[in-house]
């Protein structure tokens, strides 16, 4: 299968038949389920390759539109006796020429595929007998369409039906396997789970849910065949439940239950992949339902596998409602169970516990107790409520939570329950209230009852629990009820309080079982006769009003007699009885005893109708007649009737409320008891049914009327009066039902959550208990039939009559019982017995056996004590299978790493158990079995540990691998002489064979597990155990081929393992006795032997796939092995190694030669993986020049040579990417070497070669390379090549057909296409396919002519489009290359140009290519760049969009995410691009910036830049990726500095636009970058350097705007630097990184100059920095700093070798100018950081470096310009300089002037030296002087100095044009400033000559500016002592009135204003400007202003202007 792409298999599909009727044989005789299960071990390799191909298909690097027939490299085309033309779009230099041949070796070696002694492909064999016919064909293409010939011979539609699709694959597959899994093989099921395993893998891939949505035929067909396949599932997983009972042996038992949990999981996971949750009740059988309840009800299961057991229940929800609702209840129980059991765990423990959290268990404990019947919960709840209720600071919530779970006991509709709750709450009353208690304190004990104590509780009572029927509660609600009324004596008063408020609302339910001969009832009466005036803790006198009255409607007439006489006392003393009817006497009581008992009940109910029928006015009128008093009696109670009527509506009654009606009816009433009552005796039976209809629909004056024991009274008298009148006595009795049964009538008052919605006022009811008890006089409705805290139980007894619900609450509660499986397993073991629980809560050994099947831990645990324990091979090795049905359920559930499996080994001790086996050789066949099962085993475990592996397990088996021989697993690897004679027995030969497969699986898993170690020891023996391994293969690759024949498979698996090893660095360089490349050349060695005989002298494998396998294999590792050669020994001696002696095949045998020809077919094999890691090869050879002068020379026959075969390559558009991008990378190699320009002799590299034949000029080095690539169209291609990006994760989407409108399995006889719903096709179309593969040409039946195919459109944008094809498009997969095609009905559709897909690695390529080209020839290149528009394209695709969406699902994936791979590889893809294309831009600018200084080009590049850069990697944990990430962002940084640099002024405004974006972002990630300096130096020093560039150019710019008029467009950096609190809290951050990056790196890290060069421009740009700057002692630290430096050089001046060194190293001289520079930029305009300075002692530091300062002119500069800064607007920083200081100076010093006694000496003398040698130090040093001259002491050394006399010294120009010398021009600022101040001036006036030399200076012209004698001269007028001087001087004079006709503003004004100084409040200056051509300069000037400046008022100047003239003219005038 390694030589065969995967997808022959299914379009020759024989063998694929065959393979599935082999595993039919696995219920066979013995020997047929071998082969059935080596059956299914070839259909499971099949479907990991079908994956394989199918990701190779998918992937858009390998994806190609070459249809080639024959092979490019078969032996047809490389025949050497024929010219092959090789079709290709590009007129590339070899287009058409003859191929080379291919020549080795002679050997007449058979090659065993049915091809020995062809003629054709054993081009040396010509001389054989056996000498095939073909030998004549002349043409190869001949040869061609005779093998095709053939092809098509064949019936095409007949094998069109006979291929199968990758979806009807899968479905066969479940068809045949699924069946297989009720045998009793463990082995059989295992081997069968594992291939499903990998089966539901491909139909992930494969079939779309949306199938069960397509109606044709194909569709419906495999729907069909898919719900057989379930319903067999369903079927399956019922036996094997089924099958786990105690009848069956136990192995059987365990077995079945394994089978069933794996099957459990892979029945999920195919629904979930197959089937829609909310299409299940359409479509699954009616088995897949019943099994998918016993999933859902086997609780060890859920347990384990909770993500399973969810999925379950999703579809058991859809499928059958009945078994949901049964698996609903069982789960409630279960919860309730688990709530019971952790109750009783928490309440027996003695710390303090969370009561709130007890009374929410207790509340669902009881819901399960009908089941578990655990007697023990009822007290212990009963004892917590009680305790809560006791204490007083317990919460109202607790105690509402706790009554409401008392309130559901009381209740319970399990009489078991209710019988224990009263005997316990009995029992505490008991205690509580008990005689035996007389003698203890009375308030310790009586607080116990609390919990009865509240009116819902006595409610429960007294309603429910006395009429229990069961006497066992009616008995106990009694006692309790009696106790209680009986125990006043025992309580405190405050308790007897409490009840007494408790019983009150109760009193009408008790009332009812009052009796006086039965002792409760006699309690109750007590109650009603007992007065709480006579402190006998009755009731209170209203309540018992009303128990009194009550009592008149109970039904024993004895207690009604009690009653009247008792009311008889309460009439006789109230208040104004005398006044009130009727008398009471023994006549009215004897007739009163049945008053109440009424024959015609009163019906209590009102109407609501919608409407009104009577109007509100006509029912104010009636009321208005009723009440008057001036209408008749008669009419009044017309009115009251009429008003009767009325009120029947409830609607009415609002109007009536509002009018006082109930008031006006009472009134009536207390008349009609009075003595002259009889007059309006008439209206009282209307107006009773007036207020009893209000009050029924009142239930707020109910309450407020019952509390008025006034009006009961008086409705009693009123009975007595009308005693004769039934129905006013009916009306009175009814009025008594709503005002005394008031209480227990709200239902919202018993509920335990009242409800949302009262029920309607008008509905009066009355519990059943009471009405049942009472002889009422109204017909009401009853409620409370049923106490309304009953519960429902969760379970009924039909439930619990199933066996798989009785399994599961018995295991829940064992599970909660024991506190886990671990614990109850550990219970299990163990032989004491204690039985807490009922019989039936037992678990039972099938439950036993399922808990420890299930349960990871105790199953591993089970199966190593078993290999322990074994005492036979067969034990053993059935306990290895059992674990690895472990691993395979860690699989099936999707856990990887993370299962419980691997989890539970950590803990377990197999390394002992299976390490025995492992460091012995077999001695048997059967010793051989164990050992590969044994290594199978450990070949899972490290496949499910690889992404995280554990370094114990790889300590362990690296000790073992590396032991001391005999080391058998090393060992066995290479057979034995003795063992190679063993082989002749088949068996024996097969099992070694697999022994040595599993060996190397293993080793290659290993050599993946070590990716993400960082354990040292590990990678210790690691790297030795690689050289081991490598010497191992080393001998295997040596044998394979010797004892039979070639020995593929060994070979292919050998050559695998090579693969594998060499992948890794070092591989070699670790072997004691062998060098690394002594191992390197013997690989080589035997690599190249097989490169040659299954490839080279095989003439490649055109007609044939046997050994491509190998081939591809070999030169795989030969592709490692070269970059290990390279790594070993970085010189070319090695590449000789390489060499191959080839000569040419003929007649004649030339001489042979040493070369690479052999690489060259590979280049153009039929398999693009062949091609591209060839070509890599070829990559890796010509790094080094050695490599490109001999794959140079080995191209010499082949035309074009090697520059044209590798431009062909890479310009071939048929071709895939990758393969195209290996090209590159040599052609890029290939120009690394410098070529000439010319012809020239015995040079090594010429470069390619150009010979036109017409002319016969020849071309090499660059001038040739310029004609090939115009040849070649070279940058046209790129051009489109660029266009073609295809930017894509995959080639097709997962449910989107490929790109082609042809799709296979197309319905030739009208059937509808169903597979246009599959995810991935099983074969791709004619344009999608492997350009080479089998698939594409010789097998693959074309489509008849009726069918049209598409081939897929030439994308026209810059990436094809990802959108999603339609509504079938599955989540997860949001990318798809192509959009679908319509089916063209056309017979002759035309055929469009093959689809062209470019990578974003092979732009990569191309960038760098490029950037080589613009080396070699620069202007050529950027010429052509700019023809072809190509950065404008390249820049296009650089896209951040899709980077930050592909980052955001790795950082937080979502479960339609694509698989983590697939991103992480397009995000290094698109990383790879931006990093190869900054590269490229760099180039660019260096070359031609105006190839990137192009607005539509620079502003979106910018742009994404910025956020690729601020994309957030917190969340990434590959450490490749991140690598990746700061790569790019290094070289986007250093883009960006470059950018900077060479076009500062055109790239710093949209930069800064970018950056203002995402300031904060950029900043932080600066600082990440800083941070990891150490490990990232690069990055974190392009970071610093893009920022200090930018800083500079910011400030550059600033310098222009202010040079500039106007505002500068766009955002100045400044403002993101000091603006908002964002930004200042980012620039805090960038600061500290900065400073702390420059101060912690030694002063020879590159990494700290860069950071203080961003430190310097940071400070030179924000003001903020500075004071952050200053807040992290920069200041002081830079002077410690210089101090450091001094002390250095002082001490070095004494070693004068040393000082020589120093010198020459200049280390510290740097050091010293860097502290100053960034000292000088944190003081610049900073008052607060010269204060710093000033305290920290600069001016003497530096004082004490003068001498060095003035050894060294940069560093003098420096330290001026550091005096110019601090000495600004900072007098005490001037008047520092005067402070006298000492030092010690070397000698060498001395010269240049020793130090003075301060440093403004020093500086004054070295201002004396006229002129300086460093103009720049001069001119910094007046400018410092300038500063100095302001100072008022500064001023007083300068003159006690007398350097001013050096200005009279200074020579004026000759002739009045020319200008001042820059000496002079200081000198004059100097004394500008020094004019300020009038002791200056003085200064000035003292120098003898000053005032004419000055006069003489402002003749000639300045520069810029206006005149500085003019403006000192200006200074001195302003002061009083000075005019006189001036005036005397005829010169200045002249001078300033000379200046009023100046043709310069600046200077008439200076003039003015002068002018005007001198003559203000100076009489003789008047006098003296009164000189006629001084006016009459005043005059015109002041004239010519006015006209100039007719609005002065615009300029201030101007207005100034004009002031001083008037202001002259006044003067001169009025004098």
């Amino acid at each position: 299968m390694q030589d065969f792409p995967a997808e022959i298999f299914l379009q020759r599909p024989k063998i694929v038949q065959s393979l599935l009727s082999l595993l039919k044989l696995a219920c066979g005789e013995e020997g047929t389920p071998r082969l059935a299960l080596q059956s299914a071990s070839c259909l499971q390799q099949l479907c990991t390759c079908l994956r394989s191909r199918l990701h190779f298909h998918r992937d858009p690097g390998f994806f190609s539109s070459r249809q080639d027939t024959v092979s490019q490299n078969s032996s047809l085309s490389y025949c050497h006796e024929v010219r092959v033309t090789h079709h290709s779009q590009n007129a590339s230099p070899g287009s058409s020429s003859p191929r080379p041949s291919v020549v080795g070796r002679t050997g007449q070696r058979p090659r065993g595929d049915g091809q020995d002694w062809d003629a054709v492909s054993s081009s040396g064999s010509s001389g054989h007998a056996h000498v095939n016919s073909r030998i004549s064909v002349h043409s190869p293409l001949d040869v061609a369409h005779i093998e095709l010939s053939e092809l098509e011979a064949e019936d095409a539609l007949q094998l069109q039906f006979q291929q199968l699709s990758l979806p009807q694959f899968c479905v066969c597959l479940l068809e045949s396997a699924v069946p297989l899994l009720r045998t009793g093989s463990t082995q059989v099921i295992m081997r069968v789970l594992e291939l499903l395993a990998e089966d539901l893998i491909l139909i992930g891939e494969a079939i779309s849910a949306d199938i069960w949505d397509d109606s044709s035929l194909f569709a419906i067909d495999m729907k069909e065949r898919l719900l057989v396949v379930l319903g067999s599932l369903g079927e399956t997983l019922c036996f094997h439940q089924s099958h786990v009972g105690a009848e069956h042996a136990e192995a059987t038992r365990g077995l079945r239950r394994m089978a069933f949990v794996s099957l459990s999981l892979f029945a999920a996971r195919l629904l979930q992949t197959l089937l829609p949750v909310e299409k299940a009740s359409h479509f699954l059988p009616e088995s897949m339902s019943a099994a998918l309840f016993l999933v859902c009800l086997d609780l060890p299961l859920s347990l384990e596998y909770p993500n399973i057991h969810e999925a379950a229940v999703a579809y058991l929800e859809q499928l059958s409602s009945e078994n949901y609702s049964l698996y609903k209840q069982a789960a409630e129980a279960v919860y309730s169970i688990e709530c019971t059991c952790n109750f009783l765990s928490d309440v027996a423990k003695e710390e303090e516990k969370n009561l709130l959290e007890l009374v929410e268990l207790a509340d669902h404990a009881l819901r399960s107790f009908s089941y578990h019947q655990h007697s023990p919960l009822i007290k212990e709840i009963i004892c917590l409520c009680s305790k809560i209720w006791k204490s007083a600071q317990a919460s109202p919530l607790l105690q509402g939570e706790s009554q409401k779970v008392f309130l559901r006991m009381l209740s319970h509709p399990l009489l078991q329950v209710k019988v224990e709750t009263y005997h316990c709450c009995l029992e505490i009353v008991k205690e509580c209230l008990g005689v035996h208690n007389v003698t203890k304190p009375v308030s310790s004990l009586c607080s116990g009852i609390h919990f009865l104590l509240h009116p819902k509780v006595l409610y429960e009572i007294s309603a429910f629990g006395i009429q229990e029927p069961r006497n066992e509660v009616s008995a106990a609600a009694k006692a309790i009820l009696l106790y209680l009324l009986q125990g006043r004596l025992m309580m405190t008063a405050l308790t007897w309080s409490r009840f007494i408020e408790s019983l009150c609302p109760v009193i009408p339910v008790l009332q009812g079982y009052a009796d006086p001969e039965d002792p409760l009832g006699n309690c109750i009466l007590l109650l009603s006769k007992a007065s709480p005036e006579g402190g006998a803790g009755g009731l209170p006198g209203t309540m018992r009003l009303k128990s009194l009255l009550r009592l008149l409607l109970v039904k024993k007439p004895s207690v009604r007699s009690l009653a009247l006489k008792l009311l008889a006392c309460h009439l006789t003393r109230e208040e104004g009885a005398e006044r009130k009817r009727p008398t009471v006497d023994a006549r009215v009581l004897a007739r009163a005893t049945n008053l109440f008992i009424v024959k015609k009940p009163i019906e209590l109910k009102l109407d609501d109708r919608r409407e009104l029928i009577i109007k509100l006015e006509t029912v104010e009128k009636v009321y208005e007649i009723f009440v008057s008093d001036d209408v008749d009696l008669v009419l009044r109670k017309s009115a009251a009737e009429q008003l009767a009527v009325i009120m029947q509506d409830i609607k009415m009654h609002a109007v009536v409320k509002k009018l006082r009606l109930i008031d006006k009816i009472i009134e009536y009433l207390n008349e009609c008891v009075g003595q002259d009552g009889e007059l309006i005796e008439c209206l009282i039976q209307p107006s009773l049914t007036l207020l009893r209809k209000v009050l029924c629909g009142d239930p707020g004056a109910r309450v407020s009327l019952a509390q008025q024991a006034s009006l009961l009274t008086l409705l009693f008298r009123v009975s007595l009066i009308f005693h004769e009148d039934c129905t006013v006595v009916t009306e009175v009795g009814a009025l008594f039902c709503l005002l005394l049964f008031d209480e227990v009538s709200r239902m919202d008052v018993w509920s335990v959550n009242p409800p949302s919605q009262l029920a309607s006022p008008s509905v009066f009811s009355l519990p059943v208990s009471v009405f049942r008890r009472y002889h009422l006089p109204v017909h009401v409705v009853g409620h409370h039939a049923v106490s309304p805290y009953s519960m429902v139980l969760p379970l009924s007894a039909d439930c619990l009559a199933l066996k798989p619900v009785s399994d599961m609450l018995r295991i829940a509660w064992n599970l909660s019982w024991y506190r886990g499986t671990d614990n109850l397993l550990q219970q299990v073991k163990s032989e004491m017995k204690v039985q807490e629980f009922l019989d039936t809560l037992k678990l039972s050994s099938e439950d036993t056996l399922t808990l420890k099947v299930t349960h990871t831990a105790s199953g591993l645990q089970h199966c190593l004590q078993a290999i322990v324990q074994a005492a036979a091979h067969r034990e053993v090795r059935a306990a290895v299978t059992s674990m690895n049905f472990y691993f395979l359920n860690d699989r099936l559930s999707f856990k990887g790493g993370t299962g419980p499996c691997r989890a539970a080994l950590k803990s377990l001790a197999w390394h002992t158990a299976l390490n025995r086996f492992l460091q012995v050789l077999p001695a048997c066949t059967e010793d051989e079995k164990l050992l590969i099962d044994i290594i199978h085993f450990l070949n899972k475990l490290l496949k499910e540990q690889r992404k995280n592996s554990s370094v114990e397990l790889l300590n362990w088996l690296l000790e073992l691998l590396l032991r001391p021989s005999p080391n058998p697993l090393l060992d066995l690897l290479v057979l034995t002489e003795s063992q190679a004679r063993e082989e002749a027995d088949d068996v024996r030969t097969a099992v070694r064979q697999q022994l040595q497969k599993e060996l190397l699986a293993l080793f290659n898993t290993l050599l993946l597990s070590f990716s993400a170690v960082t354990d040292r020891k590990c990678l210790g023996l690691f790297r030795v155990f690689q050289t081991q391994l490598a010497l191992q293969l080393l001998q295997c690759l040596r044998v394979t081929d010797a004892p039979h024949f070639y020995g593929l498979p060994s070979l292919e698996r050998t050559l695998r393992g090579m693969a594998h090893l060499t992948a890794l660095p070092g591989w070699s360089s670790h072997s004691p006795l062998s060098q690394p490349l002594e191992i390197c050349g013997k690989y080589l060695a035997g690599l190249l032997e097989v490169i040659t005989s299954f490839y080279v002298e095989r003439g490649g494998n055109a007609m044939s796939f046997m050994g491509k396998g190998v081939t591809k294999s070999t030169i795989l590792c030969l592709l490692h092995l070269s970059h290990e050669m390279m790594a070993e020994d970085p010189s070319s001696e090695w590449v000789s190694l390489w060499f191959l002696p080839l000569g040419a095949h003929g007649e004649e045998q030339t001489a042979t030669q040493q070369g690479l020809a052999w690489l060259i077919p590979l280049w153009v094999d039929r398999d693009p993986e062949v091609r591209f890691t060839s070509l890599g090869l070829g990559s890796a050879l010509t790094t080094l020049e050695t490599g490109c002068v001999a794959l140079a020379s080995s191209c010499q026959n082949i035309s074009g040579g090697l520059w044209g075969t590798v431009v062909n390559t890479l310009l071939d558009p048929l071709e895939c990417s990758m393969v195209r991008r290996e090209a590159a990378f040599i052609l890029q190699n290939l120009l690394v070497i410098p070529m000439p320009s010319a012809i020239v002799k015995d040079y090594t590299w010429q470069g390619p070669c150009v010979h036109d034949e017409d002319s016969g000029l020849s071309l090499i080095g660059k001038p040739a390379l310029q004609a090939l690539l115009c040849h070649c169209h070279f940058y046209e291609h790129l051009h489109q090549m660029v266009k073609q990006c295809y930017l894509g994760r995959v080639m097709f989407d997962l449910n989107c057909p490929a790109p082609g409108g042809t799709l296979e399995g197309s319905d030739l006889n009208g059937l509808d296409d169903s597979l246009e719903f599959w995810r991935a096709p099983s074969r791709m179309p004619n344009q999608d396919r492997d350009p080479s593969s089998l698939s594409t040409s010789e097998t693959m039946v074309a489509p008849s002519s009726g069918s049209a195919g598409l081939s897929p459109p030439v994308p026209s944008a810059a990436s094809l489009p990802e959108a999603s094809c339609d509504q079938f498009v599955a989540p997860g997969q949001p990318e798809t290359a192509f959009p679908r095609l319509p089916q063209d009905s056309s017979l002759y559709a035309p055929v469009p140009r093959p689809c062209v897909l470019v990578t974003p690695p092979l732009l990569s390529a191309l960038c760098s290519l490029s950037d080589s080209l613009l080396v070699i020839v620069p202007r050529d290149t950027a010429a052509a760049f700019r023809r072809a528009r190509l950065l404008e394209l390249l820049c296009g695709i650089a896209d951040a969009t899709l980077l930050e969406t592909c980052v955001q699902e790795l950082r937080a994936p979502l479960p339609s995410s694509p698989p983590v791979e697939h991103t992480q590889a397009q995000v290094s893809f698109l990383l790879e691009y931006l990093a190869s294309l900054s590269r490229l831009l760099q180039s660019c600018l260096l070359v031609d910036p105006g190839l990137v200084i192009q607005e539509q080009l620079l502003t979106p590049l910018v742009t994404n830049i910025f956020r690729v850069l601020t994309i957030c990697t917190k969340d990434l944990f590959d450490a490749e990726l991140i690598s990746a990430f700061y790569q790019t962002w290094t070289h986007l940084f250093n883009l960006l500095a470059t950018l900077l640099r060479k076009a500062g002024a055109a790239s710093l405004l949209p930069i800064v636009m970018g950056l203002a974006k995402h300031w904060a972002a950029v900043v932080d990630m600066v600082c990440e970058c800083a941070g990891c300096s150490a490990a990232r130096p690069a990055l974190c020093t392009a970071g610093l350097q893009f920022l200090s560039v930018l800083l500079t150019e910011e400030a550059k710019r600033h310098l222009r705007d202010e040079d500039r008029a106007g505002s500068r467009p766009g955002p100045a950096l400044a403002a993101l630097l000091d603006k908002t609190l964002e930004n200042q809290k980012a620039l805090g951050r960038l600061s500290e990184v900065v400073i702390q990056c420059y101060e912690m790196k030694p002063p020879t890290d590159v990494l700290r100059r860069v950071a203080a060069n961003t430190l310097l421009s940071l400070l030179a740009v924000s003001r903020r920095a500075q004071t952050l700057a200053l807040k992290a002692d920069l200041v002081n630290s830079c002077i410690e700093q210089m101090k450091h430096i001094g002390a250095q050089l002082s001490l070095d001046s004494l070693r004068p070798r040393k000082a020589a060194l120093r010198k020459k190293e200049d280390g510290p001289v740097k050091e010293l100018g860097l502290a100053m520079q960034l000292l000088r930029n944190c003081l610049y305009q900073h008052k607060e950081g010269k204060e710093a300075a000033l305290e920290a002692h600069l001016v003497p530091v530096l004082h004490s470096l003068w001498p060095w300062l003035l050894m060294d002119d940069s560093l003098m500069q420096i330290a001026l310009q550091l005096l110019c800064v601090y000495t600004a607007n900072f007098p005490n920083g001037c008047s520092s300089l005067c402070w006298s200081s000492s030092g010690q100076f070397p000698v060498s010093a001395v010269s240049r002037g020793a130090p003075g006694s301060s440093l403004i000496l020093c500086i004054l003398k070295l201002a004396s030296q006229v002129p300086l040698e460093n103009n720049a130090v001069q001119q910094t040093l007046f400018m410092f002087l300038s500063n100095l001259a302001l100072s008022h002491d500064c001023k007083g050394v300068i003159q006690k100095t007398n350097f001013l006399q050096n200005f009279l010294s200074l020579t004026l120009p000759k002739g009045g044009s020319q200008r001042l010398s820059g000496l002079t021009v200081l000198w004059l600022r100097l004394l500008l400033n020094v004019s300020c101040a009038e002791d200056g001036q003085q200064m000035i006036l003292r120098l003898d000559g000053g005032l004419d030399l000055l006069a003489e200076m402002g003749k000639f012209k300045h520069r810029r500016g206006p005149c500085l004698p003019l403006l000192i001269f200006h200074n001195i007028c302003f002061s009083p002592t000075n005019k006189p001087k001036i005036l005397a001087n005829e010169k200045v004079i002249g001078m300033l009135a000379a200046c009023l006709e100046s043709e310069s503003q600046s200077a008439q004004r200076i003039g003015a204003a002068a002018l005007w100084a001198l003559i203000h409040n100076y009489q003789k200056a008047k006098t003296t400007l009164k000189n006629p051509s001084i006016k009459r300069r005043v005059d015109e000037a002041y004239s010519l202003a006015k006209k100039t400046f007719p609005d002065p008022e615009e300029s201030p100047l101007n207005a100034y202007y004009l002031k001083c003239l008037e202001n002259l003219v006044q003067q001169l005038t009025c004098s």
